[in-house]
Order: structure tokens, then C-alpha cells, then sequence
């Protein structure tokens, strides 16, 4: 049965803190809309103006389809990469207790503070050819500075932290007995693993992926040193955006930029409804 709250008996209105839902969601809707909604609308305007048959001869342009498929397959290959490694790292955080670990743990945030300039000068000089890792991969005839390789490294290096601070705070939550009463039901490490805590970790994980993806697809910094920016080679796709902006072709810039915009937005909504149905049939 429902019980009157003393304050409303006695004809007090709770008073909250912050300011009531009205001037809280008006700023809210305000600030979002100065910040991101009048930008993507002033991009997508301003792309406009080259028009459909402009769209498709873009899309059509063999230097255009090599740079998009560099920028967002490299993306999708360093954000797998990172959610396998990722997990890791974040369980190890989370379940032990090592010497160092403070130290570890803030690693994990460097890309996060460290300039992408630096980053990709740093991984520039360490995987070239005569570099500290480089070397040793040319000696099989590996190459990955100035190559896709190399793009995919740059970007599981500002990529890691997006899963590892994503899943770390799923995992603690995750109480250690559910895996000692899953082991006393005769679980092995494997089913237990399968069975009970990847399901409760898989939204976080999801979510970690894309925003580990939509982090590499638009980098540019970290990338733009280790890349070798060779066209139809090792070109992405912001690159191309900032030489038709020196070209002064401002419509074919914008236009790259809607192209990417409109390929991230798509990939993240599809991303949410695989989260919302794996909530669902966590929770069923």
C-alpha cells in the first residue's frame, strides 16, 4: 500500500537541488543544439549544394572510395582488436591486485591526454624501418610504418582506453559469487566465461566497440605521421577532406565529411538496437 510521504501530509513540496525538468531540459536542448545539431546541419546544407549527380560522381571517384574504405576499415580492424585485448586488460584491473597497478591503470589513460600529434610522431619512429619494433618486423619482410598496418596501429593505440574504461566499471559490479555458485553447479571455466559473464558484459562491450570505431574513423593526428598518406594506398579519408579544403573545393569537402558522418551514425544505430535486443534477452 502506498504511504503519503510525511513532507506532502503535512503540505511541503520537496524541493530539489538542480532546477526544476523545465530550465534544466531548455538549457539542455539548447546547449545541445548550439554545440552539435547547427554544425551537422550547417555540414549537411552546405554539401548540399553539389547535388545528387555531385554525390554520385564523389562516390564514384576511385581516390574517394580508396580513402573511405582505408578510414573505416582500419577503424573496424583496430576496434575488434581492441575489444579482444581490451577486455583483457580491463578484467585484469578489476579481479587482481599486482605491484604497479595504479601505474597501470593510468596508462591505460594516456592516449586520453597525450597530443595525437606526439602519439603519431612517437609510433612513427618506433615501427619504421630502422625503429626500436619496426626493425625487427622488416627483418621478415614485415612493413608496417607508412602502410595500413601502420594505420591500424595508430588506432588501436587512441582506440584502447574507449573499451577498457567502458567494460571496467560492468565488471566490477559482476559479484564473484555468481561465478563460484556457476563452479559448484559444475560450470567449467569455459561455459562460465560463455554462459555468465559475457552475456552481462556484452552491452558494455558493444558500446565500447563503437565508440572505440567512431573514435578511429574521424582521427587524423595520431594518423596522419604513420600513415604515409600515399593516395589509393594508405590515404584516409580526413586527409582527403583537408586537401579539397586547400584545393578550395569547399562542397567536395563537406560532401566527404556528410559521406563519413552518414556511415558513423549508421554503424552506431545499428550498434544501439544490437544492445537494446541483447538487454532484452539478457533480462528475459
Amino acid at each position: 500500500m502506498y504511504e503519503q510521504p510525511l513532507t506532502e501530509r503535512i503540505g511541503f513540496r520537496r524541493h530539489s537541488v538542480i532546477p526544476g525538468f523545465g530550465l534544466s531540459f531548455g538549457v539542455t536542448v539548447a546547449w545541445l543544439t548550439l554545440i552539435i545539431l547547427i554544425p551537422l546541419a550547417a555540414l549537411v546544407l552546405h554539401s548540399a549544394a553539389i547535388g545528387f549527380s555531385g554525390y554520385a560522381e564523389l562516390l564514384a571517384d576511385e581516390r574517394t572510395q580508396n580513402a573511405l574504405k582505408v578510414s573505416f576499415g582500419c577503424a573496424l580492424i583496430a576496434a575488434i582488436i581492441n575489444v579482444l585485448f581490451g577486455l583483457p586488460v580491463a578484467w585484469v584491473l578489476v579481479r587482481y591486485n599486482f605491484p604497479g597497478k595504479r601505474i597501470v591503470d593510468a596508462i591505460v589513460d594516456l592516449p586520453f591526454a597525450l597530443p595525437t600529434a606526439v602519439a603519431g610522431i612517437s609510433l612513427a619512429a618506433l615501427y619504421a624501418k630502422n625503429g626500436w619494433v619496426g626493425q625487427i618486423f622488416n627483418w621478415f619482410g614485415i612493413k608496417i610504418a607508412f602502410t595500413p598496418a601502420g594505420i591500424i596501429v595508430a588506432l588501436i593505440f587512441i582506440g584502447l582506453p574507449f573499451v577498457v574504461r567502458t567494460v571496467q566499471p560492468v565488471i566490477e559490479e559482476i559479484d564473484k559469487e555468481v561465478e563460484e555458485a556457476a563452479a559448484t553447479l559444475g560450470a567449467t571455466r569455459l561455459q562460465t566465461i560463455s554462459r555468465v559473464i559475457l552475456p552481462s558484459l556484452l552491452p558494455a562491450i558493444l558500446t565500447g566497440f563503437a565508440l572505440a570505431f567512431a573514435r578511429a574513423a574521424g582521427e587524423y593526428g595520431s594518423v596522419i605521421f604513420i600513415a604515409g598518406n600515399i593516395p589509393y594506398v594508405s590515404e584516409i579519408a580526413p586527409l582527403l577532406i583537408i586537401i579539397r579544403l586547400e584545393e578550395f573545393n569547399y562542397a567536395g569537402a563537406t560532401a566527404i565529411a556528410t559521406v563519413m558522418l552518414a556511415v558513423s551514425f549508421l554503424m552506431l544505430f545499428v550498434i544501439n538496437l544490437i544492445q537494446a535486443w541483447t538487454r532484452r534477452y539478457t533480462n528475459a
